[in-house]
């Protein structure tokens, strides 16, 4: 039997054995269905995003922002200019060394002591770009550290600049050790964005709470919930895996 059948099969079996699994909850599928929507984030909320739109705005957003930290951090962190090696060094060991819930809590109930008081999304978006972004800045330093220093040296002699030689030598080589790792830590922000439902944001584990406490059924919204997220993740792993397709899943750097 081919490898792509074996594959597709037993993917097949471990789903029927998950459902199965599921089904022996004596699950309300009725409650289930007329919950989904809200669930999903397909109506609106006195105009606002809800549900798994809305913790799929959250991620995208953090995604973008907690992506340029990241690069701006690892710069910093291969800088000989001691005041940002030591800013970068202190950002990363904080927000890797400390739980995500403590820095969401931190940003939502802290910056309101020194006059920022922000919305329960805003807080979200910034502790989530701040924490992923200090974890990211690790894998675009050991990427960008990966290249040979003789491509600096080649293009160096060639008369480019030091931001032109990081521009268009390194970074564009260092790009296809980056995405794989890069592609996981967003997939675990998906998930760690159930968080956010400490600040009664309504995204998606916020609404199935909610929605299991009012009629006592937190089996079938956590369930539901859980189905969610895993669907999201995949989508997310095939956008990686045609993205990773595109710039290569690696690169040979003895032979660039």
């Amino acid at each position: 039997m081919p490898t792509t059948t074996q594959l597709f099969v037993t993917w097949g079996q471990l789903f029927a054995l998950f459902l199965f699994f599921f089904y022996s909850f004596d699950l309300s599928y009725e409650f289930i269905l007329s919950r989904l929507p809200h669930l999903l984030g397909l109506g609106l909320k006195s105009g606002f995003l809800m549900g798994a739109a809305l913790t799929v705005f959250i991620c995208a957003v953090s995604i973008f922002a907690s992506t340029i930290l990241a690069l701006v951090a690892a710069l910093a962190r291969l800088s000989r200019n001691g005041m940002a090696l030591g800013i970068s060094t202190f950002y990363i060991s904080f927000f890797r060394g400390t739980p995500l819930l403590l820095q969401i809590l931190l940003v939502y109930l802290g910056l309101p002591q020194i006059g920022v008081v922000l919305d329960p999304i805003p807080a979200a978006i910034i502790a989530l770009s701040l924490c992923y972004g200090a974890y990211m800045a690790e894998i675009f330093r050991a990427g960008i550290q990966a290249i040979p220093a003789g491509q600096s040296e080649a293009a160096r002699a060639l008369g480019l600049r030091g931001s032109q030689i990081m521009r268009l030598v390194i970074l564009p080589q260092a790009i296809r050790l980056i995405i794989p790792p890069t592609g996981n830590q967003f997939i675990a922000m998906l998930k760690d964005s159930s968080l956010v439902s400490v600040l009664g944001a309504w995204e998606l584990m916020y609404m199935s709470r909610t929605h299991g406490r009012a009629e006592f059924k937190y089996m079938e919204m956590l369930i539901s919930a859980a189905l969610i997220y895993w669907i999201l993740s995949v989508g997310f792993e095939i956008v990686q895996s045609r993205i990773e397709k595109k710039y290569g899943k690696g690169i040979d750097v003895n032979h660039v």
